[in-house]
């Protein structure tokens, strides 16, 4: 993230009371009268600050939590309340005391729509539009003394708009006319937010500078000889507030780390130029040279190699003035539509990049925004394997800290301005074609949040809007604004330097694509017609399908996400702790009937009438609530393990890529999630973090063929082979075919051969089928792939006798505990007699990939004192965790030794769907409590075993003060949890 040095972020001591319960003036709030930070009287109260108004409310319990059942029903909507009921005083204090020639400047980077800011009885004006910073300079009005206080009136949205009795996608559409998001109308997954995102949303801060001040650097790199050479170009604006012309020192430096806190100096330039008094000046540094630096890469493609890019100022006479920080990437983002497909292919770095990847709209409909929030959320999806993230139009233009973790975890984003087809043009009532009413504060917020985002690695593509393109003169002007440099229009790394070609940092951007809208040039069918989708459950096997999808890069396809039983209970009274009635009807498919809870929360059901069979009813009527969602979580990974490796099938022969419809929900909704509003991972997360592993072995669900997917660059060497087993639910193994001649070159799918034992005479109803692409040299595997399937025609219900016959486990826990944080492996073993005599690699000794996670695999140590000889050799199978965490020594870390435990199942049988999670202890535990502990970072979960085979299982978790974990592990046929620690 851009860092100012000098900067005080002010996000605690805030107070809030609602506008017309206040009969002070802001005046006297900020001179005579100001209310207590430290002891709020009526109508005054905590405020979150950065937040919204309905944020406050309900952390003061003003109003009940509108993601808890039917509660947002109970709280009044802006249309009936009017705009004043949302309209909202913000009070704090701050101190600063001033030397000579510093200036104070009062930072807003985000308020939602306009508001009137008061500093010790002065009155400045904020304007509207909610996607544009502020910057108030008011040293000349600050308090002597150092004391200052500070009031924020923040008015709604102009247009607020009316919830239909219907609902429907944005309301009445009215949100359309300001710039703001458009989410909080109400969608098909997302219930109205009723303040409308009313408050000080965005980061609030104090900065002191010198009489020169730096403004919004621009950095851009360009590359040649195959990426051999690199040139750094920076322009930055510089600001003279003194009276005086100010001799400055420019300096720029460009640092990278090379271990812990330890940074090697790459370049350091120094300039010297002359601000007029009172002036601001555009200056671009000579462009600093770098052979063969370190890249940055996409997720699965490489390390995601960061500079920090340092720029100050030192004003003669007064020293160093201004400072700002950047982490930077050398890398270069090229697209265009490809022949073969359709589709648009993205490539980075020169490589083609299959992208797999998500839509997301915001972390918290109620824009509850923070570092760690973020951190958890970017990282899931960089867990899931994925490559890119759509910032779609009705949300937000997201904020420089999601950037950061894009940055860091290698997530490529696609960003959305603020337009979207239901509110900008159709819809019932049919929406103002014209967006927003004013088209100059649009592109006013559009050119800020480019200078706001543009330095980020991350950032891959700007794109007009979702499902339509903004109005002409904004669409233009946003072409004509961000049209590539010349040099990023050459589809290579090669070349020489610009000779005639202006400086590429002194465009806006200039180094990225803009699309005019997410279903043109080379989205969907590229024309803008309807052909992103479909949104409902659909038969796996469709998915590989040639007639599924039509188009080469789909921007929106969705399904189901129901989160697991004890979200439900957590997010909801016992009246939604039902689930939905299956009702047949003539036709012969079954429609399900959710509660009114689950419809308010947007269920999207497991079944399609006259297209798809109910998914769940395939494993037997649910018996309760936890019965139901187990099975959901069944499909859930069957669905989008199937859609992922349907698209990669294809890979480059039909499709350049896919994005899912979407990865979460920004309240506790039903529908299209891989993880809940409370962090929880449904299986679909699982099913996505195996498909779209760079190097996978699958099985094509139409043609029954094992295919190995590389979307790697390098070619699969002549040491690899593919194993393939089918195994019945005792644990027998039914089929067994070891193909050691393969040959997979680099970004491609590769048929290896049919899996031939659904066609046997003897197929079992229901059996289970294990892949692994391992080295033939040592047996390390690649990749590994487990599948349970049916007879053609048949079900899953033959699994619901075994759920009461448990395979027998040994499992063993490596646990290490620094303060809250707690690292966790597990090794499990599957102790079935007989495994299969001709397996090579029942113990599943993985490849180590770069990038897997926060664990550091390569310096893992054996310790093992105190235990047994017996227990030390389980031990050595997966080494101890490494005994350091970021930025900490090994003393400070406590070890609690390996813990052992057994299950003593059956003497056969596959451990099927096995899955763990982390709770509070707790004695007095009451019914619906949530006791997890969330998030959780696990490497693998939902998973199965089968006999004689060994899984490696990692969990990293923080835990709330005092409170101690609990690890317990759930399966299909463990009727029970075992608690593992």
């Amino acid at each position: 993230m851009a860092n100012k040095t000098n900067k005080i972020v002010l996000d605690s001591g805030w107070v809030a009371a609602r506008s017309t319960e206040v009969h002070l003036t802001g005046t006297q709030l900020t001179t005579t009268q100001p209310p207590s930070t430290t002891k709020p009287t009526a109508p005054w109260m905590p405020a979150l600050v950065p937040g919204t108004v309905l944020g406050t409310l309900v952390a003061n319990k003003v109003v009940p939590d509108p993601f808890y059942g039917m509660n947002n029903q109970a709280i009044i909507d802006i249309a009936d309340s009017g705009r004043e009921h949302y309209t909202f005083w913000f009070f704090t204090t701050f101190k600063s005391k001033l030397a000579a020639n510093q200036h104070l400047e009062l930072n807003f980077r985000g308020v939602n729509y306009h508001a009137l800011v008061f500093v010790n009885g002065h009155l400045r004006v904020l304007p509207r539009g909610m996607f544009r910073r502020h910057c108030l300079d008011v040293t000349d009005i600050l308090d002597p003394k150092g004391h200052n206080l500070l009031a924020v009136l923040v008015y709604p949205p102009d247009h607020p708009g009316r919830i239909p009795v219907n609902g429907g996608q944005g309301g009445d559409h009215e949100i359309g006319k300001d710039v703001a998001t458009q989410y909080v109308e109400g969608w098909d997954w997302m219930a109205p937010i009723r303040d409308r995102n009313t408050g000080i949303w965005d980061e609030a801060s104090i900065s002191v500078t010198g009489p020169v001040k730096i403004i919004d650097p621009h950095l851009v790199s360009t590359f040649f000889d195959n990426y051999k050479r690199v040139y750094l170009h920076a322009t930055t604006e510089l600001e003279n507030k003194s009276s005086w012309v100010a001799q400055c020192d420019l300096n720029i430096q460009v640092t990278s780390e090379l271990e812990g806190n330890v940074c090697l100096v790459e370049h350091l330039q120094t300039q010297h130029l002359s601000i007029p008094a009172g002036k601001s000046v555009q200056f671009t540094f000579p462009q600093i040279f770098f052979y063969k630096p370190n890249l940055w890469w996409p997720n699965g493609m490489g390390k995601q190699s960061l500079y920090n890019v340092s720029i100050t100022v030192d004003v003669k006479g007064y020293g160093e003035s201004d400072s700002w920080n950047h982490l930077f990437g050398f890398r270069k983002i090229e697209s265009h539509i490809d022949s073969a497909t359709g589709g648009r292919l993205f490539k980075v770095n020169g490589q083609p990049i299959f992208i797999r990847g998500g839509n997301w709209i915001l972390s918290d409909g109620l824009l509850r925004l923070s570092q760690q929030r973020y951190k958890t959320d970017i990282k899931f999806h960089a867990d899931m394997n994925f490559n890119m993230i759509r910032c779609w139009g009705g949300g937000l233009a997201e904020r420089p800290e999601f950037y950061h973790y894009c940055d860091i975890y290698g997530l490529l984003v696609w960003q959305e301005f603020w337009i979207t087809g239901d509110v900008d043009g159709r819809g019932e009532p049919v929406s103002n074609p014209n967006g927003p009413l004013d088209h100059d504060l649009f592109m006013f917020c559009a050119r800020d949040t480019v200078k706001l985002l543009r330095n980020h690695a991350s950032l891959a593509l700007w794109v007009g809007g979702n499902e339509q393109t903004p109005p002409p003169d904004i669409n233009n002007a946003l072409k004509n604004d961000l049209k590539l440099h010349p040099h990023f229009e050459n589809s290579n790394g090669t070349g020489n330097p610009m000779h005639n070609s202006s400086d590429p940092s002194l465009c806006l951007d200039g180094t990225r694509i803009y699309i005019q809208g997410s279903m043109w040039d080379g989205f969907a069918n590229g024309k803008g017609d309807f052909t992103d989708g479909p949104y409902e459950i659909q038969y796996p096997e469709s998915f590989f399908k040639d007639d599924f999808y039509n188009y080469g890069f789909n921007p929106e396809v969705g399904s189901v996400g129901v989160p697991v039983a004890a979200t439900i209970r957590a997010t909801m009274p016992p009246e939604g702790w039902n689930f939905p009635l299956f009702r047949k009807l003539q036709s012969g498919y079954v429609e399900e009937v959710p509660n009114p809870i689950w419809e308010y929360h947007k269920y999207i059901p497991y079944s399609k009438p006259d297209k798809v069979q109910d998914q769940i009813l395939k494993y037997g009527m649910p018996r309760d609530l936890d019965d139901f969602c187990l099975k959901a979580q069944l499909v859930n990974y069957i669905q989008y393990r199937a859609l992922l490796e349907g698209w990669t099938s294809h890979m480059w022969t039909k499709f350049t890529g896919v994005l899912i419809w979407k990865t979460q929900n920004p309240w506790t909704g039903l529908r299209g999630q891989f993880y809940d509003h409370l962090h929880d991972q449904t299986a679909g997360f699982y099913g996505c973090r195996h498909a779209a592993e760079p190097i996978h072995v699958q099985l094509n669900l139409a043609t029954y063929f094992v295919e190995v997917v590389n979307t790697t660059s390098e070619q699969l060497s002549a040491d690899v082979a593919v194993e393939v087993s089918a195994w019945d639910i005792e644990g027998a193994c039914l089929y067994y075919k070891n193909y050691e001649k393969v040959s997979v070159p680099g970004k491609k799918t590769v048929p290896i051969a049919e899996m031939t034992y659904h066609k046997s005479q003897h197929v079992k109803p229901v059996y289970f089928l294990l892949l692994k692409l391992y080295y033939k040299s040592d047996f390390r595997v690649i990749s590994r792939n487990f599948y349970w399937l049916h007879r053609h025609g048949d079900d899953y219900k033959l699994l619901e006798a075994y759920r009461n016959k448990p395979a027998p486990l040994k499992i063993t826990s490596d646990i290490l505990v620094k303060g809250s944080s707690y690292e966790v492996l597990i090794n499990l073993h599957n102790t079935a007699k007989n495994p299969h005599s001709k397996s090579l690699t029942y113990k599943n000794n993985f490849v180590t990939h770069v990038g897997e996670g926060d664990f550091d695999m390569a310096s893992l140590e054996e310790s093992a004192n105190g235990v047994s000889e017996e227990h030390k050799q389980e031990g050595s199978l997966f080494k101890r965790i490494y005994k350091r965490f970021s930025g900490e020594t090994d003393t400070e870390s406590v070890t609690d030794g390996l813990r052992v435990s057994e299950i003593n199942g059956d003497e056969t049988g596959v451990a099927f769907f096995l899955h763990f999670s982390v709770h509070a202890s707790k004695t007095d535990y009451k019914e619906g409590e949530d006791t997890r502990i969330l998030p959780v970072h696990y490497s693998d979960n939902y998973f199965s075993l089968v006999p004689g085979e060994r899984m490696d299982i990692k969990l990293k978790f923080k835990v709330p003060t005092g409170v101690s974990p609990r690890i317990t592990l759930h399966g299909w046929n463990y009727l029970d949890s075992q608690r593992v620690y």
